[in-house]
C-alpha cells in the first residue's frame, strides 16, 4: 500500500516550523496528540483506506524532513500507510477500567518520538474500546498548528470537504491586493514577508546579543534591527516570574493525561451571559479554580498565588487554514488561582483578558519563533527559555463542530487533544467544544503532577459553584 511520490528538490521549511521541529527535548516532544472515541467500532483496514484517500492529499503528510547546509526542507517520501496507521492493544484488565488504560497509553505515546525518516505523523487504533473504538493521532507541531489541523480533521470525517488543490504556480500578488490584506486581514502575512526579508539579519543580531564578543560589526540597518530585537527581548525578560508552585520545576521523562465528561455548552453560555462575561472568561475561570482547588488539596497555601499560561492566538485568515504550517502567536495570561470566590475570579479573568485585547504580544511571539528558527540550537534554546522560565502552563481553546460528526459510518462521541509544552513547562490544559458540550483535558509531567485526574476532577465542581452563585445573585426585575 505504498504511494510512490516523484523525487524532487523539496520545499524549504518556514522559519517558524523549523523552530518547532528543533524544540524537541528529552522531557517535551513537540507533538500534538488527539484521541477520538467512536461508536460503533471501526476497522483497521477501513481506517487505512480513509487516511490514504484523504489525509495523504495534504503534501505534509507525504513528506519527511531533510536537513542540509541551508536548513530544513520537506521532501516527498513513499508512504506505507500501515506503518503510519497501526493497531493498539490495551490491557484487558486495568485499574480504573478502559479509560484509565487508554489514558496510560496516550501518556506513553506522548514520550515516544516519531520516526524522523518518515512523514512525522502516526495514528494508533484501538479497535475494541468500550463498545466502540478509540483512535489516537500524533502529529509533529512542525506540520501545522491546531487551527490548521481542525481543517484537516474536517476533511477526514464522512462528507468532509476535500482539501483544496494546490496550484502549480501561484500568480504574483498585486500591490493593491497586498495593501488590502494589510488593512483587512490579520497582519501575519505582512509579518512573514518582513521576516523573510530581514530574518537573517535579525538572527545574526540576536546571536550577537547572546554573544557580545562578536562585536557590533555591520550596517546601520543591522544595528537598528539589533536594537529592536533587544528591546523586544527585554520586554519579555522583564515579565515577572509567576508564583512558585508544585506545578513548576524540572520535568522528568513520563507524561500522564486525563479528561472529564463534557459540560453542556448552553449552560456555560447562560452563565457567561448572566455575568456579562464571555464563554472564554467562564472557562478560563474554571481552569484557575480547578488548579487552585488541586493545590489546596495537596496542602499548599494559594492566597495570592498566580500562574502564567501561554495561550495560542490564531494569526491566519481562516480561509488559509488548509495551507498548514504554524501561524499563531502566544499571549501570556496570568490566572488568579488564589482567588477562591468563583464570581470574583471570573470578573478578574475578564479584566485581564480585556487588558490583553489589542496587544501585539502574539505577533511578537510569532516573530521570535521565526527568528529562533534561524539560530543555532543553543541560541534558540536561550531565546525560548524566556517563555518557559516565566510560565507554568500551556493552554489552548479550540472550537469544534457544533453537532456530532460521523467517521467511517460511526459517531464521533468524544474528542480531546493536547498541545506540547516547551522547555521545562510541565502542565498543558486543553479546552475543546464539540457536539453541544465543552470538555477539559490535562497533560502533566509526572515529576510535577503524577495524577492529572486530580486536577480534572475539580473542573465540574468549579463550574457548578459558579453557576450556583450566579443564580443566587440579586437580579433586577
Amino acid at each position: 500500500m505504498k504511494q510512490r511520490q516523484r523525487a524532487g528538490p523539496g520545499e524549504r521549511m518556514s522559519k517558524v516550523d523549523t523552530a518547532w521541529l528543533r524544540m524537541d527535548s528529552a522531557s517535551n516532544l513537540m507533538m500534538i496528540i488527539g484521541v477520538w472515541t467512536l461508536r460503533p467500532a471501526i476497522r483497521h483496514a477501513d481506517l487505512c483506506r480513509r487516511m490514504e484517500e484523504r489525509l495523504l492529499q495534504y503534501d505534509r503528510f507525504r513528506q519527511r524532513v531533510e536537513d542540509d547546509t541551508a536548513g530544513m526542507r520537506w521532501v516527498d517520501h513513499p508512504v506505507d500507510i500501515r506503518e503510519h496507521v497501526v493497531l493498539e492493544r490495551l490491557p484487558k484488565r486495568s485499574a480504573g477500567g478502559a479509560q484509565a488504560a487508554l489514558q496510560q497509553r496516550i501518556g506513553e505515546l506522548a514520550m515516544r518520538p516519531l520516526d524522523s525518516g518518515r512523514p512525522l505523523w502516526q495514528a494508533h487504533l484501538v479497535e475494541d474500546y468500550e463498545g466502540g473504538s478509540a483512535l489516537i493521532v500524533r502529529i509533529h507541531h512542525c506540520i501545522a498548528d491546531g487551527i490548521a489541523l481542525i481543517s484537516v480533521t474536517m476533511s477526514l470525517v464522512d462528507g468532509g470537504a476535500a482539501p483544496p488543490r494546490r496550484l502549480r504556480k501561484e500568480a504574483p500578488e498585486a500591490p493593491e491586493a497586498w495593501f488590502a490584506d494589510t488593512l483587512v486581514k490579520p497582519f501575519t502575512d505582512v509579518a512573514l514577508k518582513a521576516l523573510d526579508a530581514a530574518g537573517e539579519g535579525a538572527a545574526r543580531s540576536l546571536e550577537m546579543l547572546l554573544d557580545p564578543k562578536k562585536g557590533m560589526a555591520g550596517s546601520l540597518e543591522l544595528a537598528r534591527l539589533a536594537y529592536q530585537v533587544l528591546g523586544d527581548a527585554a520586554a519579555m525578560a522583564l515579565m515577572p516570574d509567576d508564583s512558585a508552585t508544585r506545578l513548576k520545576g524540572k520535568p522528568g521523562n513520563a507524561k500522564r493525561v486525563a479528561w472529564c465528561p463534557p459540560l453542556p455548552l448552553d449552560e456555560v453560555r447562560a452563565v457567561g451571559k448572566a455575568l456579562n462575561c464571555s464563554i472564554n472568561d467562564v472557562l478560563l475561570s474554571c481552569v484557575a479554580g480547578a488548579i487552585g482547588r488541586y493545590l489546596r488539596a495537596q496542602g499548599d497555601a494559594v492566597d495570592g498565588v498566580e500562574i502564567r499560561a501561554m495561550i495560542p492566538v490564531n494569526l491566519r485568515p481562516l480561509e488559509q487554514a488548509h495551507k498548514l504550517g504554524n501561524r499563531f502567536g502566544l499571549v501570556p495570561l496570568v490566572l488568579p488561582v488564589g482567588v477562591e470566590n468563583p464570581v470574583e475570579r471570573v470578573y478578574e479573568v475578564r479584566r485581564r483578558m480585556q487588558a490583553l485585547k489589542g496587544s501585539t504580544q502574539p505577533l511578537l511571539a510569532f516573530a521570535m519563533l521565526a527568528i529562533a528558527g534561524l539560530l543555532v540550537k543553543p541560541a534558540q534554546d536561550a531565546l525560548l527559555h524566556l517563555f518557559g522560565r516565566k510560565t507554568t502552563a500551556v493552554m489552548t481553546n479550540v472550537p469544534g463542530p457544533r453537532d456530532k460528526v460521523k467517521f467511517l459510518g460511526s459517531t464521533l462521541e468524544q474528542a480531546m487533544f493536547w498541545v506540547p509544552a516547551s522547555g521545562d513547562i510541565g502542565l498543558g490544559v486543553s479546552i475543546l467544544s464539540y457536539g453541544g458540550g465543552v470538555q477539559f483535558g490535562v497533560i502533566t509531567d509526572t515529576a510535577m503532577c503524577p495524577r492529572p485526574q486530580d486536577i480534572i476532577d475539580q473542573f465540574a465542581p468549579e463550574f457548578e459553584r459558579l453557576a450556583w452563585l450566579t443564580l443566587m445573585l440579586p437580579w433586577g426585575e
